[in-house]
C-alpha cells in the first residue's frame, strides 16, 4: 500500500496544511510519497524531504503548473496515480479545484473533507453542515480523498530523509490560464493555520467599525482575522476572511466571535476550536450554545475594554 499526497505551496514555501495531510496519510499506513508540482519549486521539494514520515518526494517543475490549474494538475496526477492505492490532498480551495476532476476521470467516488481514518478503506467525514458524522467505506481501487487539515496534528518539519525523484510533467492542456493574481499582503498569521482567530459578524455594522474594533484586538493577540458570511456579504471584508461551510474551516486554540449570531453554516467552520469566546448583545444567539465563554453586552464597549486589558 503506497499513498500519494499532493503538496500545497506557493512555489517558494510549503504550506502548513500539507503537514496535516501527511498525518492523515500516515494514519492510513503504508509508504507515503509527496508530490511537489509547480514552477521553479525545487526549494519546496528540498524542504519537503525533511518532513517526518515521507519516503519519497516527487518533483515536477513546469511553467504550465505555476498556477496549479485544475486541468494541468489533474493531467499530471492522473499520469502518476495508478502506482498508488490512495491519493490525498488538503480540502482547501486548491484541493477542491482539481481533486474532483481527478476522481471523475478515474471514475471513482471522492471522499471529501475526512476528519478521521478508521481503516485504510474507511473514513469519517462531516455531513449536514457538521451536525452529523458519516462513516464511509470505499471499495474503489484508488481512493481519492481530501482532508480537513485542522482535524489532524501536523507531522514534524524535521527528522525525515526522503529521497528526491524528478518527474517529467505532462504537456499544458491549454484549456485555461490565470491572467491575474491579487494577494492580500498581511503580517498576520494565515487564517487556516492560526492559533488564535478573531472573527466579526454583521453586528459590527460597517467595514470601518470592523477594522477599528477587531484589528487592534487581533494585533494584541497575534491573531488572524475572520468573518461570518453575513459580514462578507455586507462588504465589511473580502471573502478571503470568511469562516464557515462555504468559507474556510478553522480549529484554533482560541476563537473569538464578535457580533456573530451563529448560523449553522458558520458553526460548521469553527466549532472544532479548542476554546470559543462569544461576544453578542443577544443572550439567545445560537453562538452561545457552542461557546465555552459567553459575554452578553455591547461590542462597541466590550471589545475596546478587552483590548486595553490585554
Amino acid at each position: 500500500m503506497t499513498i500519494l499526497v499532493v503538496a500545497e505551496h506557493d512555489n517558494q514555501h510549503l504550506k502548513a496544511a500539507t503537514r496535516h495531510v501527511l498525518a492523515a496519510a500516515q494514519a492510513i499506513g503504508g509508504e507515503v510519497h509527496l508530490l511537489v508540482a509547480g514552477q521553479h519549486c525545487a526549494a519546496v521539494a528540498e524542504a519537503a524531504r525533511a518532513l517526518s514520515g515521507v519516503a519519497c518526494v516527487l518533483l515536477v517543475e513546469n511553467d504550465a503548473l505555476e498556477s496549479a490549474g485544475a486541468e494541468c494538475m489533474a493531467d499530471l496526477v492522473l499520469s502518476l496515480v495508478h502506482d498508488y492505492t490512495h491519493l490525498l490532498a488538503a480540502a482547501s480551495a486548491s484541493g477542491k479545484n482539481w481533486m474532483p476532476r481527478v476522481a471523475a476521470l478515474l471514475d471513482v467516488a471522492q471522499l471529501s473533507d475526512i476528519v478521521r481514518v478508521d481503516a485504510p478503506d474507511t473514513f469519517t467525514r462531516p455531513i449536514y453542515a457538521g451536525s452529523v458524522w458519516a462513516t464511509v467505506r470505499s471499495e474503489d481501487t484508488i481512493k481519492v480523498i481530501t482532508v480537513r487539515a485542522t482535524a489532524f496534528e501536523a507531522v514534524a518539519e524535521t527528522g525525515g530523509s526522503a529521497r528526491l525523484q524528478k518527474v517529467d510533467a505532462t504537456s499544458d492542456a491549454g484549456l485555461s490560464r490565470r491572467t491575474h493574481l491579487a494577494l492580500n499582503d498581511s503580517s498576520r498569521p494565515e487564517l487556516e493555520s492560526a492559533r488564535v482567530v478573531v472573527s466579526g459578524g454583521r453586528g459590527l455594522g460597517s467595514a470601518e467599525r470592523f477594522s477599528a474594533l477587531l484589528e487592534p484586538l487581533a494585533d494584541k493577540l497575534n491573531a488572524a482575522l475572520g468573518a461570518s458570511r453575513a459580514a462578507v456579504d455586507s462588504g465589511y471584508v473580502s471573502n478571503d476572511y470568511q469562516v464557515g461551510q462555504t468559507g474556510k474551516i478553522v480549529a484554533p486554540d482560541l476563537y473569538i466571535a464578535v457580533g456573530i449570531s451563529g448560523a449553522i453554516q458558520h458553526l460548521a467552520g469553527m466549532k472544532a476550536s479548542r476554546v470559543i469566546v462569544a461576544i453578542n448583545k443577544d443572550p439567545d444567539a445560537p453562538i452561545f450554545a457552542v461557546a465555552d465563554y459567553g459575554l452578553v453586552g455591547d461590542l462597541n464597549q466590550v471589545v475596546p475594554e478587552l483590548t486595553s486589558a490585554l
